[in-house]
């Protein structure tokens, strides 16, 4: 099996990684997908009333050790059997997804990059930087809608620990990022860069020839 690639997508929460993720899926298929989320240690303590218990925006929030081991897996071209978080009830569920490797891993999380051993392991580190405002905006929304959140409960943990998160751990990663992409996955460009390197992971002389043809490539730095 040819060299299996990791392609990591980071930012803060609400930054438009899942709607970068979302866009290559309709231009590319053959990938798998890894979210750090499916990653959270378990927390069924936690609720809407004692949301802030329990540090979700903290690199020790994540069970580092079976993600390093997954990571090291699916670039050795074996399988592994991902976990599924459950966020309404904040705990990890008995449930897994098998996932068979293949020569492309998109792996997408907040806290992607803080660890050493984790970051070593991706090819392509991507970071996603929109203002703090439209984030807020995006992650009320989503936690209201998918995980059974108040408004109040939303607001609290944003301000106690989101916030001081991103600036304490998230933020300073930007630095380890090879492109930083702003605005998410309304960014065509960035769109259109990405696309050229999978296409050359995935299809290597073809991907050679697009990448040719196509926009000019942009190792490092912000699109």
């Amino acid at each position: 099996m040819p060299p299996v690639k990791i392609i990591g997508i980071s930012g803060g929460s609400g930054s438009g990684k899942t709607t970068i993720v979302r866009k290559i899926s309709e231009m590319v298929s053959d990938f798998v997908f890894l979210p750090q989320d499916n990653y959270y240690k378990s927390a069924e303590f936690i609720n809407n009333r004692n949301i802030t218990a329990f540090n979700f925006d903290h690199p020790d929030a994540f069970d580092n050790d079976l993600l390093i081991q997954h990571l090291t897996a699916l670039k050795n071209g074996e399988s592994i059997d991902m976990p599924v978080y459950d966020f309404v009830h904040h705990r990890r569920t008995e449930q897994t997804i098998h996932i068979q490797t293949c020569k492309l891993v998109i792996f997408e999380g907040i806290m992607i990059f803080t660890n050493k051993q984790v970051r070593d392991l991706i090819d392509l580190k991507i970071f996603v930087d929109t203002p703090d405002d439209i984030r807020f905006i995006r992650r009320l929304s989503r936690d209201i809608k998918e995980r059974g959140r108040t408004v109040d409960s939303v607001v609290e943990q944003y301000l106690t620990v989101v916030r001081p998160g991103h600036y304490e751990f998230i933020e300073p990663t930007k630095a380890y990022a090879d492109i930083i992409i702003p605005e998410g996955g309304f960014n065509e460009r960035a769109l259109d860069v990405l696309v050229s390197f999978i296409n050359s992971v995935i299809y290597p002389a073809e991907g050679r020839e697009k990448a040719d043809s196509g926009p000019e490539r942009t190792p490092s730095g912000v699109l």
